[in-house]
């Protein structure tokens, strides 16, 4: 039987069997085999009743002594089974379970799993698991039993009787991983790994078979992202540009600030990628607020410099535009002609700037997903810069570098990357961290606060406004009800705009908001005519106004630590102390947790790495996006070791000729590397 033959091929799988199996995500033979146990009961040492500990699990042999059915009323029975090991006795207690009442019988021997408790001055177990095993045969059935996620209708033991058919049926488990990389990290077959995740005799073997499984998962992970790499460096030669020049260095001279030294790295690493032979594929990941744009700036001065064109690609207009401030700004007095591309630009302009793009007369073009249309031609594009990197799918920032020939990349992030993510969601990239921040920059004060201390917190606020500075106040919006979030987030704006703050002017913006109407709160925010600005976290990324001190974000418990982290570096962007305050009404531990992290930890990448721990790696920013593969027997959180081994060999077997694009495609189909064969 073939892997990619469906599960009713087994015996005893009907059409009802397969929608149960169905609703777990099997469909054919390779799902069943790959439907690992979540956990395992561990049947292999025996228990005394009179050393067993309350609330933990255990397995316990002896014989039935007595065995009773209560119905205290109707539709209600009580099983109990009252077990013996002549150290103590347990009562095997099942609730309206009364066909159990055929599975035990005075004097019949017992090997039952299940937790102890204390009940009605008795040792009991609800629900345990049993065998009626004979001592002669009690050696046989010691050993560790995978307990699966199950649905409605499906027993742990026909899952278990499926998986020894599957396994015994399987005919085409040949070894996918090179005999050379099984040999130089002293993996197990795959056969027998498969068959020992699912039966391990023994504790070691359990580990050594998760070890297997989570290594060829990674391995071939990371032999897509290689492959990928590869193509790109031998596919195509890149814009080898000049040594730095003039340009740069009066780039340099123009900046408001010295460079950091993480920043001079960043952008060394930049001239080297853009001097070199091979396109620079290239992440800059750094903190709020730690000068990513500078480095950016500098990059698409070394490509005016030499003769080429820039793109900057940002995920809403309100970043665009900021940037485009900013970037107009800084490139005044020198020869760079800048320009802004949005979805709402005007006809005429947007026909000058598309005219103006063609003959080359512009240098840098900044702008949303309205640079990825058909009519956006670049005279020669030379670099492709992308800031939020998250915001967008793969495939987006390649129609952006497909209007090149081979440019030279660079992506951005504000959301410090966890190493473990960097490595799996772009291991294709080169990555560069800037960590320090531009001298000048105080801390932010993190508090978090419940309703008890909201008056004192709004008088703070107040007192602030009345020194000239400026308040952020956040409300949460899921998409999940939008309609309410909406409707309170217009309740708090109107509570502090008419009740606490009247004095003062307010402003709101929200995601169904006009663009015109949020652009113009947005500018007034910006100018300093609107002193407090209510928002949905529309305001996360890309407003960047030195003026305002107070970040305060209401029901921050429905935020994660990342989200929390961009809001917070909304503020503490001039030279007066700034402050970010969580308010919250959750007692949950998972909030506690959070708003303990976000008060003591002020770095983003620590707190990303905390992020990913609490979220897990499937819900952290972008790993969706990005099409990533599931990974059911590796856990980047904690393989980051094996992840490290997994991509040390990959690439080595890449380098030598690898080709596994059979076990690419079956694994991960079109979503994750169909670019690498096309």
């Amino acid at each position: 039987m073939k892997l990619t033959d469906a599960v009713t091929r087994l015996k005893g799988v009907g059409p009802k069997m397969a929608e149960k199996l169905a609703r777990l995500g099997i469909a054919t033979m390779e799902d069943l085999l790959n439907f690992y146990p979540r956990r395992y009961q561990d049947w292999t040492k025996i228990t005394p009743m009179e050393e067993l500990t309350f609330d933990e699990e255990a397995a316990v042999y002896g014989e039935v002594v007595d065995v009773k059915e209560a119905r205290p009323r109707p539709r209600m029975s009580i099983l109990t089974a009252v077990l013996t090991d002549g150290t103590g006795a347990v009562n095997l207690v099942y609730f309206n379970q009364p066909w159990k009442r055929d599975e035990f019988a005075r004097g019949q021997h017992i090997l039952a799993y299940g937790r102890a408790e204390y009940q009605y001055r008795k040792i009991q177990m609800s629900n345990a698991d049993t065998e009626a095993v004979e001592p002669a045969e009690l050696a046989d059935f010691q050993k560790l039993v995978p307990v699966y996620p199950l649905t409605e209708g499906l027993k742990l033991s026909r899952m278990q009787e499926l998986i020894r058919q599957a396994l015994a049926q399987a005919e085409d488990l040949a070894e996918n991983l090179p005999a050379r990389v099984l040999r130089k990290e002293r993996l197990m077959g795959r056969r027998e790994a498969l068959a020992a995740i699912h039966f391990p005799k023994s504790w070691a073997e359990q580990k050594a078979a998760r070890r297997r499984l989570a290594f060829e998962e990674l391995f071939f992970m990371q032999a897509g992202i290689a492959l990928l790499r590869k193509k790109r460096q031998q596919g195509m030669a890149g814009i080898k540009c000049a040594p730095s020049g003039q340009l740069v260095a009066d780039a340099l001279q123009r900046l408001p600030f010295t460079l950091t030294e993480d920043q001079r790295r960043a952008f060394a690493d930049i001239e080297d990628d853009m001097e070199g032979l091979v396109p620079m594929q290239r992440l800059v990941q750094g903190d709020v607020g730690s000068g990513k744009t500078a480095v950016a700036a500098l990059a698409v001065a070394k490509m005016t410099e030499n003769g080429y064109q820039s793109a900057l690609m940002v995920p809403t207009e309100v970043l665009a535009q900021q940037h485009f401030r900013t970037l107009t700004g800084f490139y005044g007095g020198l020869p760079i002609r800048t320009a802004l591309l949005t979805g709402t630009t005007k006809a005429a302009e947007r026909r000058q700037i598309l005219e103006d793009l063609a003959a080359g007369a512009i240098d840098l073009l900044i702008g949303t997903h309205a640079l990825l249309e058909d009519d956006v031609v670049f005279a020669r594009l030379g670099l492709v810069i992308t800031d939020e990197q998250h915001r967008f799918g793969v495939k987006q920032r390649e129609a952006l570098e497909t209007k090149g020939e081979a440019p030279h990349t660079l992506i951005m992030t504000a959301t410090p990357i966890p190493r473990t993510m960097a490595l799996s969601v772009y291991g294709d990239l080169d990555v560069s961290a800037i960590r320090g921040m531009p001298p000048g920059r105080h801390p932010v004060k993190t508090y978090a606060v419940g309703r008890d201390l909201l008056q004192r917190v709004y008088r703070f606020m107040e007192r602030e406004m009345d020194a000239g500075h400026q308040v952020y106040v956040v409300c949460p919006l899921v998409a999940e009800s939008e309609k309410q979030d909406l409707a309170a987030a217009e309740k708090v704006y109107r509570e502090l705009s008419e009740k606490e703050f009247p004095r003062h002017r307010c402003g709101m913006v929200h995601g169904r908001m006009k663009e015109k109407d949020k652009e113009q709160v947005m500018e007034d925010f910006c100018t300093g005519r609107v002193q407090l600005l209510v928002a949905t976290s529309v305001i996360e990324v890309g407003v960047n106004v030195p003026n305002a001190t107070i970040m305060f974000v209401y029901g921050a418990d429905r935020f994660g630590l990342s989200q929390l982290h961009q809001l917070r570096g909304r503020v503490g962007r001039g030279s007066a102390q700034s402050y970010c305050i969580l308010y919250t009404d959750s007692t949950s531990d998972t909030a506690r947790v959070r708003m303990e992290l976000m008060t003591q930890i002020q770095d983003g990448f620590l707190l990303a790495e905390k992020d990913l721990l609490l979220r897990g790696s499937g819900e952290f920013f972008g790993y969706h996006q990005h099409g990533m593969p599931d990974l059911r027997a590796a856990d980047i959180l904690r393989d980051l070791p094996l992840l490290e081994e997994a991509r040390r060999a990959a690439r080595r077997e890449v380098a030598a000729g690898l080709d596994c694009r059979e076990e690419l495609a079956r694994r991960f189909g079109g979503k994750f590397f169909e670019r690498i064969y096309h």
